[in-house]
């Protein structure tokens, strides 16, 4: 079974897309976290760092998210809540005080805007003194899972592809070592997807990604070798180490045999995974450390390159500093005291898990295949066909769970008349005041001709088909704001609306 197999770092790299794993080097543990102001994340970031996470990644607040600043109308009581608040470039030089962004990989969590954010985080590592060609981290830029599974769009599906493929082509020539997009298949499964459709239809927006930069004149060994994935690891132990080892083998026949890739790093699927916020449960919390540990090490065993682990508390509102500790250190002691690290495939050859990766990846091949006889994935999107395999796949989970054939340890089974108390997380009331006050600030005592004549030569370029990447660079430098810049693409790409 093992030489029919291969070996880990050999294609189509089921076992391990390295032949040493993580007995060389291991997985980068990343803590997702952002909450309230710029100085508040950063003390949370500090804080992590000196607690031994390898990785820093930023969760931004949903006004961000959509392309408004923090005293937009609609961004009232939203300011902060989910993630960081960041409107301009002061906020990001608040966010990295400190923090030398030359020594540390950031993954950032952005869609709509991540051209915006990441512009933010270009200016500050350049005035820190950092060498832009050596800048280590990834920006989610996934913006086909928002129609999909989120909802934080802004533009149409075809001008928020080219500012992607914008992006990508600036990022190859300035910022070799970004990963320019992670491919998010994490939201997907949030969603109510199964692990097949989680790999099938993250596959389906990595073939759309793909096909607009070739459209777009780049050459895929250009491109590929910087695209990562982001995926969940859910509760089925072995189902989930044999999905990441499937969609291994899968990305890698793809980017060969239908790109025609041949840089081996093209084929080589990198990917981060969470573990699955949508299986913590608000009733007996301290359970949800037991449904992290297991989802983690099946993340381990099925060869992620980044782990972010859940804390016990999210269920019930932002993780304290006590329960993001307790996540990271789930992480530590797989790392350090289960020995699972110390061979590159635990797993290869389990006869089950063998089965399990051959079905899923034929589950999937089969969803490409139906989404390409569509006329792929925008058509796709477009018609409603993936959202609807998801929703039906959401309502058949919450069907079983009601009727009591599946089990939810403490919902349906095994519950408590008293569930374990959790202190939660206090936000404090006054910093969405503070947050809009410097906003204000950052208004009053900048150039307002330099913000003009920047967003104007950006709206310009709009109407043609120049990259917007230099462009939005320049807005930034003037200290536009996130909500001006986004405002100025929206004047021109229009905003889309969901069918229905």
């Amino acid at each position: 079974m093992t030489d029919r197999l291969g070996q880990p770092g050999e294609f189509p790299y089921t076992r391990g897309i390295y032949p040493d794993m993580y007995r060389s080097r291991l997985w980068t543990m990343r803590q997702y976290a952002g909450f309230g102001t710029a100085e508040e994340s950063n003390q949370r970031y500090r804080y992590l760092i000196s607690q031994g996470t390898t990785g820093l990644s930023v969760a931004f607040d949903l006004p961000t998210q959509m392309g408004m600043d923090s005293d937009h109308p609609l961004a009232a009581g939203e300011v902060g809540r989910v993630g960081v608040a960041i409107s301009s470039l002061a906020d990001m030089e608040r966010l990295f005080e400190g923090i030398p962004l030359a020594e540390v990989s950031t993954s950032m969590t952005i869609n709509s805007t991540a051209a915006i954010l990441l512009a933010f985080y270009v200016l500050v590592a350049r005035r820190q003194g950092a060498e832009m060609r050596k800048l280590a981290g990834t920006i989610q830029n996934d913006i086909l899972k928002e129609y999909i599974a989120r909802g934080t769009y802004i533009y149409p599906p075809r001008p928020a592809m080219r500012i992607i493929t914008g992006l990508f082509a600036w990022a190859g020539r300035e910022m070799p070592a970004w990963n320019t997009i992670s491919i998010s298949g994490y939201h997907i499964r949030e969603a109510g997807s199964t692990a097949v459709q989680e790999v099938a239809f993250t596959f389906a927006n990595a073939i759309a990604y793909i096909e607009a930069a070739l459209a777009a004149g780049l050459e895929i060994d250009a491109f590929a070798p910087r695209l990562s994935f982001f995926f969940n690891a859910h509760n089925h132990f072995l189902e989930e180490i044999a999905k990441f080892r499937a969609a291994r083998r899968l990305y890698a026949t793809l980017m060969r045999d239908r790109f025609g890739a041949r840089n081996p790093r093209s084929c080589m699927l990198r990917f981060h995974v969470q573990t699955a916020g949508s299986t913590l449960t608000a009733r007996q919390p301290d359970v949800n450390l037991v449904r992290t540990a297991l989802q983690a090490l099946a993340a381990v065993l099925g060869g992620a390159q980044s782990l972010h682990t859940n804390a016990r508390d999210e269920a019930l509102g932002l993780p304290t500093e006590e329960s993001a500790r307790l996540a990271l250190r789930t992480q530590q002691i797989i790392a350090c005291e289960s020995g699972v690290v110390n061979t590159a495939d635990p797993v290869g050859g389990s006869e089950y898990v063998e089965k399990l990766t051959a079905e899923i990846e034929q589950g999937a091949r089969d969803y490409l295949a139906r989404i390409d006889a569509m006329g792929g994935t925008l058509r796709a999107i477009e018609t409603g066909f993936i959202q609807s395999e998801i929703q039906n796949a959401a309502y058949a989970w919450q069907k079983d769970v009601e009727s009591g054939k599946r089990i939810v340890v403490g919902v349906n089974r095994f519950q408590m008349r008293e569930d374990s108390s959790v202190p939660p997380f206090r936000l404090d009331p006054e910093f969405e005041k503070r947050q809009v006050e410097r906003l204000r600030q950052v208004r009053a005592t900048r150039n307002p001709g330099a913000v003009t004549q920047s967003l104007t030569r950006l709206e310009r370029a709009a109407r043609s088909s120049d990259n917007l990447m230099p462009l939005i660079l320049d807005a930034a430098a003037a200290y536009a704001t996130v909500g001006e810049i986004s405002d100025t693409l929206r004047s021109v790409f229009g905003e889309y609306r969901e069918a229905g």
